[in-house]
């Protein structure tokens, strides 16, 4: 019974989840999507848990991608399967926090950097072409680098309780479930 409450936002409000608003802000555009918003915070939570400077190497990766993501997206050259790709953050991001995964800085940085391709040309297809680009822009990246913030100082928070770890599997296993989700819902949009 758990289980269908769980999922029962996905079934009700499917294009919520995947969904890019229509706003000139870029500040909310990050939030106006369920995946973008896990992913984000994901980002976060994954490099306080690898730690040192992950967590400023981790999401700053992230970021420094999404700019040229941003700008293919808005310039139009094809990202195929972006949508995918932006599922396929999840999943990786979720089985990272659900193992407890410390891996290295590199290869971690490398993953979120690929990841913030596919999220950034996401948001840069949005970006109306009235609107000034660079603000645009600037918006998106501030929001996602304070949801990597929130996801980060969460984990560090949760890592301090009894049982923080144990929690930090199930938020990560909810994240996996949630990204293979995305990519059923992205196959029954096609």
């Amino acid at each position: 019974m758990n289980k269908f409450f769980l999922t029962l936002p996905i079934l009700i409000y499917p294009t919520w989840l995947l969904a890019h608003g229509s706003t000139n802000d870029g500040f909310l555009h990050p939030i106006t999507g369920l995946d973008h918003l896990l992913a984000m915070l994901a980002v976060g939570a994954w490099s306080a848990l690898i730690g040192g400077r992950a967590i400023f190497i981790v999401p700053t990766a992230f970021i420094v991608t999404m700019v040229l993501g941003a700008w293919m997206g808005f310039l139009q050259i094809m990202l195929p399967y972006s949508e995918l790709g932006i599922a396929i953050s999840i999943v990786l991001l979720g089985l990272a926090i659900a193992f407890n995964e410390r891996g290295n800085i590199t290869v971690a940085a490398i993953g979120v950097a690929l990841f913030g391709i596919f999220h950034g040309f996401a948001h840069g297809a949005e970006i109306p072409f009235n609107a000034n680009q660079f603000n645009y822009i600037l918006g998106f990246l501030i929001t996602t680098a304070s949801l990597h913030v929130i996801g980060a100082f969460a984990t560090l928070l949760t890592l301090k309780k009894t049982y923080g770890r144990e929690l930090l599997k199930a938020v990560g296993f909810i994240t996996l479930l949630l990204g293979i989700n995305f990519i059923f819902l992205i196959e029954l949009k096609t």
